[in-house]
């Protein structure tokens, strides 16, 4: 895991700027401690922090030139299967380190762009073709490490933080984009391609670029949007199932213990985390340590949980026990740490379990990526009974909708406006907007000037095979936007604030294609969510440690909005010039926090999402006066 950071001008590079270079590679200097360097040319600028993982000599520094001189590389990520790739390509390459870097040097320079289907792994790299002046960068299938980017005629510069760019280009503005705070407050995360910076964009997953003085062109290489059902999948056995699944997570889990470093897991008790902890301590060849965060309030904590599978597993379990005040003490970093307004405050958590994991190792394995294959969220069910709906005829729906939406109930409110949607993946949006407990807070100008996130959704779902299911969709879009912008942004921000590698065994790319072809019933039966994963888990541990309500990381927001957060809340509320600006409707915001104060309403996440985007307009992030 790495930091980068290049630019190119075809105009030639100003000597003069290389300052600023170093001061763009300082401000993201926690992504990589043990080694900092750069490299130019007459239009190129490449530079590059390390956080040594794979062959930890110098040879593996970066920026990195292939044998011949004429690529250079500056790359953020492992490639897992690196060992068998250069198996592939032999001795026609004149090998100088063991690094998974230079085998992607070596993958391109035989195979060009094709060499991003034999890579295994995540990755955000560039790559710099002295011979030909052209650029080719590229973002890892699944979106686990971030690539922006900004462009104009003079030339492109490109980074893994937004802040690394403004450091690298004093001059770029920082002005909000409307879209994408639309967009935000919506979902809780800006998806790509935007940011929320009108200036700066960020390469999607499963994407590649190439620049040239002629222009920037992107191309998607990757995704599960075409992928059909196997009928081989449909005819198998569940024991023939559990086998090739079983085999697939072996494989993945095997291929990310490679490290010249120490490796241990998070592990919160749950299905994800249990298991991929019980394939590594096959695989270990000494001790294996996990790590757990635990709290007081029982409604948030797993921490017994997670204990009994390390008993049970036998590794050395670290857990540390946190209060409401410790959590709290992080939302400095918190705040600081996020490019973007971020909604996911789960990210406290993720924070302290990374920091607590980087005492102890250098990588960490997780278990992110089972909910979105294997069918864990439970809206996923229920986005298929609501799609039943649609066979309804349109002006029934739109009548008993109206009714419903009228209603002084928050939910029935909710469930009127997923009748009356348009479409499944309407329905879809509702159900996540009732799980985020969202309300529609925006101000009639961008509402009317801007997309919505359910019509992000409609675009994306035509590109999806017909007869896919609601639940099998709403997936698809999960591992589409939810995935990459919110939940692995969390783990990449969370982890290299203390300089610590998490890697996502789950989210191989070939278990996601097996996932996606595998019918919905082995994922979703009976009430009971991630069948297929949850039989598997049950050949390695007991059932009855496993059995129990999903809770994942969580936070009290809703009491601290009324106690410990209250006046820093009410400060930024006070700013009805702000909110106006950013495209909020101030009187509406005003409301739900008085509904929230008096306890009529949880309104936390809508709230929190609100306070969040104040708080980062509030520190000078965007231009003044640029909204």
């Amino acid at each position: 895991m790495c930091g980068l950071v290049g630019q190119v001008n075809w105009a030639g590079i100003d000597p003069g700027s290389a300052v600023n270079m170093q001061q763009a590679l300082a401000a993201i200097e926690s992504r990589g401690p043990d080694g900092r360097a750069v490299w130019e040319d007459d239009q190129c600028r490449l530079g590059h922090l390390r956080l040594a993982i794979i062959d930890l000599s110098t040879n593996a520094s970066q920026p990195m030139a292939s044998e011949s001189g004429r690529y250079y590389i500056v790359f953020n990520g492992e490639i897992y299967n690196y060992s068998e790739i250069r198996e592939a390509i032999g001795d026609s390459y004149n090998w100088h380190s063991e690094s998974d870097t230079e085998t992607i040097l070596a993958a391109y320079q035989k195979w060009g762009n094709e060499c991003l289907s034999r890579l295994r792994g995540m990755f955000a790299f560039a790559i710099w073709d002295r011979e030909t002046k052209r650029l080719f960068a590229a973002r890892d299938r699944l979106g686990v490490k971030p690539l922006y980017y900004t462009s104009d005629a003079g030339g492109f510069a490109f980074a893994s933080r937004p802040r690394a760019l403004f450091q690298l280009l004093p001059e770029l503005p920082r002005k909000p984009d409307p879209q994408a705070l639309r967009l935000y407050l919506e979902a809780g995360y800006v998806p790509a391609p935007y940011s929320c910076f009108a200036a700066i964009r960020k390469l999607e997953p499963g994407h590649y670029m190439e620049v040239t003085e002629a222009g920037v062109s992107t191309k998607c290489y990757w995704s599960l949007d075409s992928i059909g059902t196997d009928p081989a999948l449909e005819q198998a056995t569940e024991a023939e199932l559990l086998d090739q699944l079983d085999g697939l997570i072996d494989e993945s889990i095997r291929l990310r213990l490679v490290s010249n470093v120490p490796v241990g897991a998070f592990l919160s008790g749950g299905i994800d985390s249990s298991l991929v902890v019980a394939y590594m301590k096959k695989h270990a060849s000494g001790a294996l340590k996990t790590f757990t965060i635990g709290f007081e309030s029982k409604e948030f904590d797993e921490s017994e949980h997670a204990q009994a599978i390390a008993d049970h597993l036998g590794t050395e379990h670290i857990c540390q026990r946190m209060t409401p005040e410790d959590l709290l003490a992080l939302m400095p970093t918190y705040l600081e740490q996020f490019d973007e307004p971020f909604f996911d405050y789960s990210a406290f958590p993720v924070m302290a379990v990374s920091r607590l994991a980087r005492d102890h190792v250098t990588v960490s394995l997780s278990g992110d990526g089972g909910d979105e294959a294997f069918g864990g969220y439970h809206y996923y069910a229920h986005a298929e009974r609501l799609a039943i709906t649609q066979r309804f005829p349109k002006l029934l729906r739109h009548i008993a909708g109206s009714i419903l939406t009228k209603s002084m109930g928050h939910k029935l409110a909710l469930l009127g406006n997923a009748l009356k949607a348009k479409s499944n993946v309407g329905v879809f949006a509702f159900m996540r907007s009732a799980m985020k407990d969202f309300t529609d807070v925006m101000s009639p100008r961008l509402r009317d000037s801007t997309m919505s996130m359910a019509e992000m959704f409609e675009l994306r779902r035509r590109r999806m095979p017909e007869g896919l299911s609601a639940a099998e969709a709403a997936m698809r879009l999960d591992v589409a936007y939810t995935l990459p912008d919110d939940y692995l942004q969390k783990v990449d921000v969370g982890s290299m604030a203390f300089s610590l590698e998490a890697r996502d065994p789950l989210l191989d790319h070939v278990i996601m294609e097996w996932a996606a072809r595998l019918p919905l019933k082995w994922k979703v039966r009976g009430g009971v969510n991630k069948y297929l994963l949850r039989q598997l888990a049950y050949r390695h541990m007991p059932k009855e440690l496993l059995d129990r309500p999903k809770m994942g990381f969580g936070v009290p927001m809703a009491d601290w909005l009324r106690g410990p957060l209250k006046n820093w809340a009410e400060q930024l509320l006070e700013q009805t010039a702000a909110m106006e600006a950013l495209g909020l409707d101030a009187k509406r915001v005003r409301t739900l926090w008085e509904l929230h104060q008096s306890g009529a309403r949880n309104a936390h996440s809508c709230l929190w999402t609100i306070l969040v985007l104040l708080q980062f307009n509030n520190s000078g992030r965007f231009d003044e006066n640029s909204h």
